[in-house]
């Protein structure tokens, strides 16, 4: 199997700041990650360095860590594992597929608003899957940096 790297964006009518809370609060983030996984959540504080758990309520998901973080400009996260019936798997030939796979963020000013660009790194068997749940997830974070 091999890795590709998918890219999105979308014009967003709403202050950079405003979408950056979108992206990373929990009760937005909640809302617009249902796209991937309904119930789905983080556990970490975005800081760059640390450890995040991607992770749904069955827990089943992804480990990873804040590569980089320029708040309201640019978050990316390395996945290094996944969590299965929320026991951390880093050995797995399923967790060492995904090992090294990025997932970027980023907020640039576009005419009156602003341009949310995702880069991800996916598994070429889940690509058609994840440009759809990305489509709908975009259309989501709009919605709500909008409101």
């Amino acid at each position: 199997m091999s890795k590709q790297k998918l890219n999105f964006s979308i014009e967003i009518n709403a202050p950079k700041e405003k979408i950056w809370n979108v992206l990373l609060q929990d009760e937005t983030y909640r809302k617009w990650t249902s796209a991937f996984c309904e119930g789905s959540y983080a556990e970490g504080n975005w800081d760059e360095g640390s450890k995040m758990i991607f992770t749904s309520q069955q827990g089943e998901g992804m480990l990873s860590r804040i590569k980089l973080h320029r708040p309201n400009e640019i978050i990316t996260m390395e996945h290094y594992g996944m969590l299965k019936n929320n026991v951390e798997d880093l050995e797995s030939d399923e967790a060492k597929k995904w090992s090294g796979s990025e997932e970027t963020y980023i907020l640039e000013p576009s005419g009156s608003g602003v341009k949310l660009k995702v880069e991800v790194d996916v598994e070429d068997e889940y690509a058609e899957w994840f440009k759809k749940a990305w489509e709908t997830a975009l259309d989501k974070v709009r919605e709500l940096s909008e409101r």
